[in-house]
């Protein structure tokens, strides 16, 4: 509940938190994962609990979502999850690929062609005006895959998007804190990815450090390893997105 990422991120000495669960979709028929997130008639329910625990709590709290981006779900993502429950904010978490009714997990994508387009809609996501930050933008690596010309080419065109866009890129504590994985060199956490954040320190994007706290004792412990990892490569992050 609410409340209790609340108290642990008082007592940890907290002074904003923001909230920001998967958000639901319309029953459309497209598999848009319904067992990671909340139905629709769930929403109304998580905004008012954020709001209640906001009510008690010595810092601001803020209730929020984490979308994927799809076009046809920006009157979703405006009128619906910042209009009519009013969401201080969305974060941009792209998890997938669209084909056709089916989505494509990120890190399991085979294909060039599915890469493209994954990296197309990530940059198309950032452009759109939707979204307060990108998390994990450096997800698509989680299994393993290999860095090389091609995919450094599309990171930096996703880059370059949030740089022109003003929109900060994610370090996220919740990857650095689960198992490492195979990569080319040995070891390595599945997200974040040196590489990818050696271009963002080269070309000055904005970075916000976050947590991604599935259980409220990692509210804090996750944001502290985000802020460690950008220590190492010299980045100086946002401190808040409102």
């Amino acid at each position: 509940m609410p409340d209790d990422y609340v108290a642990a991120a008082q007592l940890s000495g907290c002074s904003i938190l923001g909230f920001s669960d998967h958000c639901p979709y319309p029953k459309d028929g497209r598999n848009t994962w319904a067992d990671v997130r909340m139905a629709p008639e769930e929403s109304d329910r998580y905004i008012a609990a954020i709001r209640a625990a906001g009510e008690h709590s010595a810092f601001p709290v803020y209730a929020g979502f984490e979308c994927e981006y799809d076009r046809c779900y920006v009157n979703w993502y405006r009128d619906e999850l910042k209009g009519r429950l009013g969401a201080d904010y969305l974060v941009f978490g792209p998890h997938w690929v669209a084909a056709g009714n089916e989505m494509l997990y990120a890190p399991e994508l085979s294909t060039q062609e599915e890469v493209h387009r994954y990296f197309d809609g990530v940059i198309e996501g950032i452009q759109s005006g939707l979204f307060a930050f990108v998390a994990h933008p450096d997800l698509i690596m989680a299994s393993g895959r290999c860095w090389d010309r091609e995919l450094q080419a599309c990171f930096e065109a996703v880059i370059d998007a949030a740089v022109s866009c003003r929109v900060p890129l994610e370090i996220n504590g919740l990857g650095l804190a689960r198992r490492m994985v195979p990569g080319e060199h040995g070891l390595r956490h599945p997200y974040p990815v040196d590489e990818f954040w050696q271009i963002v320190v080269r070309k000055g994007a904005a970075v916000i450090c976050n947590a991604d706290a599935h259980r409220p004792g990692d509210v804090i412990k996750n944001a502290q390893l985000a802020r460690d990892y950008a220590s190492r490569f010299g980045i100086i992050p946002v401190e808040t997105v409102f």
